[in-house]
């Protein structure tokens, strides 16, 4: 009996060593993360570093060693609402307590280095009001109230963000007064010029002096959100929430404090875009009726407005109707180019004329609008056509249309000089110099999906979506397709968001603010925009700027290939698809029913939820 026993444990021991994957649990990874705590959320930031919230705090990882690149539990547990990622720059802002977090803690951390750069505590707060990194100058700026060996004073502070150091620090207000004193607060995101800090207060707004502090003006306006100048640092113009958010004024500074409108001029609605110009300022507000929150909904609309640099009056006796979300907005040489959610492109003069003989007829939700040689192309979730910028007229002698859609991708095929739109289960050609329409394939899809996504391949044109990849030749003709069935709906609910950017509307439009935001780019200048992109943050210096850089400049490790959760022998896992053979080069299986994972196609790496506590990191490069 006993050897009838031994016998069969040496034939099960036979059967597992000759097939390594009924041995292994799951994939053996290339780096293994202990959080030492409960995972409830993993985000893919800009700069590649993977953030994890636990129940202890935060933890960082970067590929490279199994060790965490920092752990930050000072805090306890961190909900997702407490993070702000600062885009464009490797910075975490991890905020705490306080009503509307007007009283709170913050920490700032550098999530390339692993850095804590900035906390209320070390730094000597009590409590922080507000927190503002300052790009490209590569500062933080801080404000609130100090603790009891400074008698509370508040205070307002300059760190250096590539070394953590305070520059310097000042207080606003009356400190040591006797009695009843005013209450001195920041209300909104400073400004940071070249020799001072504009500061919108409770009191006023305040110019103090860069490094001493000293008061160089200060005026009455009072509760300024943000604040903002022009190219040379000569005028500023102050943005004021009213009527409980549902309108803002806007007021011009000059650089002595002075206002330079007799009056300041009220728009409708939360201010969401606007563009500095010689000759004025432009504005998109979007107002709301606090009810639904519908795009379709009537009294749900943005407005345009071009406001005198002299006066501030608006220089279009009409306002351009919009009846809609305003979803493009560019300025151009000869006037502002916009598109509407709902349907429809106009162009208006800075005078306010219209330059189309006719506000031109969309579909719904417009995709892209970009410059091509033929003029502007847009494409919706319905149509397609070529436009010319001057007047509005149509290039195509009839617009591509098609049933709408809920996925259409598109692409410039160079080497035959032609547009292709992947649109219901069609694959579209259009001559890029006549305009000519053909339909080049139908696009049946298994799984009862639709492409996604039109990309072009040394051999062809490449049709994929999740589950399914195609490739064509230049004719239209199948060279091969593949499909991995999904392993469930409840699995692939799983996959997480690749890239958390999170900031409020206030401070995303006052720091992101550039002549790049609002300028209309070629169809396929996705290169010439990650180059404007890096070449903007290059003017800040520091070794993790610089880090991220080389980031926004590489190339995808996985550009040539495609991965695809599907049912394997042995579990649930991932395929990695080559996108020029089809061929199956990887599988990496996960052993979970549902599995938690993203995917860096930059740096080419897969982050798995190996467990409650635990993160696998997987090379997807090999």
């Amino acid at each position: 009996m006993k050897t009838t026993i031994m016998f069969y444990v040496l034939i099960c021991f036979m059967l597992i060593t000759a097939n390594p994957l009924l041995a292994q649990s799951a994939e053996e990874p290339d780096f293994r993360y202990d959080t030492g705590a409960k995972i409830n959320e993993m985000s893919l930031t800009q700069g590649g570093t993977m953030v994890v919230a636990t129940n202890d705090g935060l933890v960082g990882i970067k590929p490279g060693s199994n060790q965490l690149l920092f752990n930050f539990t000072e805090y306890g547990r961190v909900k997702p609402e407490e993070l702000t990622f600062v885009p464009n720059a490797p910075y975490v802002i991890v905020f705490q307590g306080g009503f509307a977090n007007l009283s709170s803690k913050k920490t700032v951390i550098d999530y390339m280095s692993g850095k804590t750069l900035f906390s209320t505590e070390a730094n000597g707060w009590k409590d922080v009001i507000t927190c503002d990194v300052m790009m490209p100058q590569n500062k933080l700026v801080v404000s609130g109230n100090r603790t009891s060996k400074e008698k509370y004073a508040a205070q307002v502070a300059v760190y250096d963000l590539n070394t953590g150091n305070e520059d310097y620090r000042f207080d606003i207000g009356e400190p040591g007064r006797v009695g009843i004193a005013k209450t001195y607060m920041v209300t909104g995101r400073p400004l940071l010029l070249n020799n001072s800090l504009v500061l919108p207060t409770s009191q006023g707004v305040f110019n103090m002096k860069a490094e001493t502090g000293e008061l160089l003006w200060q005026n009455k306006m009072k509760n300024m959100n943000v604040l903002v100048a022009d190219a040379s640092e000569k005028e500023i113009y102050a943005f004021e929430s009213v009527n409980n958010g549902k309108n803002t004024r806007i007021h011009k500074l000059g650089i002595d404090g002075t206002e330079l409108w007799k009056d300041d001029h009220k728009v409708k609605g939360q201010i969401v875009n606007f563009e500095i110009l010689p000759n004025g300022i432009a504005v998109v507000s979007n107002q709301t009726d606090g009810g639904s929150d519908s795009v379709f909904a009537r009294s749900n609309k943005s407005n345009i407005s071009f406001l005198s640099a002299t006066n501030g009056e608006d220089l279009w006796d009409k306002a351009p109707k919009t009846k809609g979300y305003v979803q493009h907005f560019y300025v151009m040489d000869d006037g502002i180019l916009f598109g509407i959610y709902q349907g429809g492109i106009n162009k208006i003069s800075f005078e306010g004329e219209t330059l189309f003989k006719k506000p031109l007829k969309t579909g719904e939700n417009i995709l892209t609008m970009a410059h091509t040689p033929q003029g502007l192309i847009y494409i919706t979730s319905e149509d397609a056509n070529i436009v010319n910028l001057q007047n509005g007229e149509q290039v195509w002698e009839k617009p591509l249309k098609y049933k709408r859609a809920d996925a259409v991708s598109s692409t410039l095929d160079k080497k035959n000089n032609r547009y292709l739109i992947s649109a219901d289960e069609n694959l579209y050609a259009v001559d890029a110099t006549s305009g000519a329409v053909s339909t080049l394939a139908k696009s049946k899809f298994d799984g009862k999906e639709n492409p996604s996504h039109v990309e072009i391949r040394d051999g062809g044109i490449l049709l994929t979506s999740d589950q399914n990849m195609h490739l064509l030749d230049w004719d239209g003709n199948p060279q091969w397709q593949e499909y991995y069935r999904a392993p469930g709906k409840s699995a692939m609910g799983a996959i997480l968001a690749g890239v958390t950017a999170v900031a409020s509307m206030a401070a995303a439009t006052a720091a992101a603010h550039s002549s790049m935001q609002n300028k209309l780019s070629g169809y396929d200048d996705d290169s010439e925009r990650d180059a404007e992109l890096a070449a903007g943050m290059a003017v800040a210096a520091g070794a993790s700027i610089n880090e991220m850089m080389k980031r926004f400049k590489a190339t995808a490790a996985t550009k040539n290939d495609q991965f695809i959760l599907t049912k394997l022998d042995d579990g649930v896992g991932l395929v990695k698809i080559n996108k020029d053979s089809g061929k199956k080069e990887k599988e990496i299986v996960l052993k979970d029913k549902k599995p938690e994972y993203i995917v860096d196609e930059i740096g080419g790496i897969l982050y798995f939820k190996a467990d409650k506590n635990s993160i696998f990191a997987y090379d997807l490069k090999n």
